[in-house]
């Protein structure tokens, strides 16, 4: 018979509608597959019971809020205290009178696009070039295509670490490239986004042209965690790292992707510690080549388990 995983925190937690599992591994639920356990999963089953966990989880327990693990790297030895995933209570996606959508923080971009698209609304389409959450894109004030979230953006639910709930506006979220100025452990639970009527087959016919420049000219199919670095300004991330001679560059069993070198890819055998020195590798070769230094895009979280590969590198 086998014995239940047992996490010390198990006592100190507050009861839940949702689902508290222990030692969850992480690695199933991003898009690298790698990283180590979380120490509690914690699955709300809606707002309302996310805020009254919130309440009452002890000040001292980190709290963690992942998504679909699109843009993440949980680093080998995992995450202490707990991890919030939501999931069907937040995916709700509605279409109002006005020609706003309200969205659940864990409904995916190109649900909310396609939604939009299929009520004849326009200006949501870049959501559809984006992988993930509407829950990630508030916190990074994701973009694509020409455009960010805070262009659609009216306003924002949001629980913040003591289980009070907040309706903010964009300018009370200080937003910027690829940033977002709440606390860390603030999570978003759901957004209203500006669209407009239009004419339903051109919104679909550039929904389809994004598809078909990702698929184009990004490894969609592989294990990877989407952009990897900001864009510098007045340059492209992609661009840097190819003039610094990084593309195919490899550690371990991470890649800097041959079709887009602003993506990393897991080759199959790679530890979140490749993939990361493979990411502090790019940035050191950039900054020694043109004085760029490169911020990373992708979310790094988590307790290293080991010291970084010691796999050669092997340059392209």
């Amino acid at each position: 018979m086998t014995t239940p995983a047992i996490s010390p925190l198990q006592d100190r937690l507050p009861a839940v509608r949702g689902r508290l599992s222990i030692g969850y591994d992480l690695a199933k639920v991003t898009w690298f597959q790698v990283g180590g356990p979380a120490e509690v999963l914690f699955k709300p089953a809606d707002a309302d019971d996310l805020a009254q966990f919130l309440a009452g989880c002890p000040t001292d327990v980190p709290v963690t809020v992942i998504g679909v693990g699109s843009n993440l790297l949980v680093r080998d030895g995992g995450i202490a205290g707990v991890v919030v995933r939501m999931g069907r209570g937040f995916t709700d996606i509605i279409v109002n009178p006005d020609h706003t959508v309200s969205v659940g923080a864990a409904a995916l971009d190109l649900n909310v696009a396609q939604v939009a698209a299929d009520a004849a609304l326009g200006g949501l389409e870049f959501l559809s070039g984006i992988p993930g959450t509407i829950g990630g894109a508030l916190r990074m004030n994701a973009g694509a295509y020409g455009r960010e979230l805070c262009d659609v953006l009216v306003s924002a639910t949001v629980v913040d670490r003591q289980g009070q709930v907040h309706q903010l506006t964009p300018d009370q979220m200080d937003l910027s490239y690829r940033h977002c100025g709440l606390p860390d452990d603030w999570i978003f639970t759901g957004a209203v986004l500006r669209a407009a009527p239009g004419d339903a087959s051109a919104i679909n016919a550039r929904m389809a042209d994004i598809k078909a420049a990702r698929e184009d000219s990004q490894p969609v199919r592989a294990r990877t965690g989407g952009s990897t670095f900001a864009n510098p300004d007045g340059c492209r991330a992609w661009e840097v790292i190819d003039a610094a001679g990084c593309r195919g560059l490899t550690i371990g069993g991470a890649q800097v992707s041959e079709k887009h070198c602003n993506f990393l890819l897991n080759t199959g055998s790679a530890t979140a510690a490749d993939l990361e020195t493979l990411g502090e590798e790019v940035r050191r070769r950039v900054l020694a080549h043109s004085g760029i230094t490169l911020r990373w895009e992708i979310r790094r979280i988590g307790t290293p388990l080991t010291s970084p590969s010691s796999s050669k590198e092997q340059t392209p």
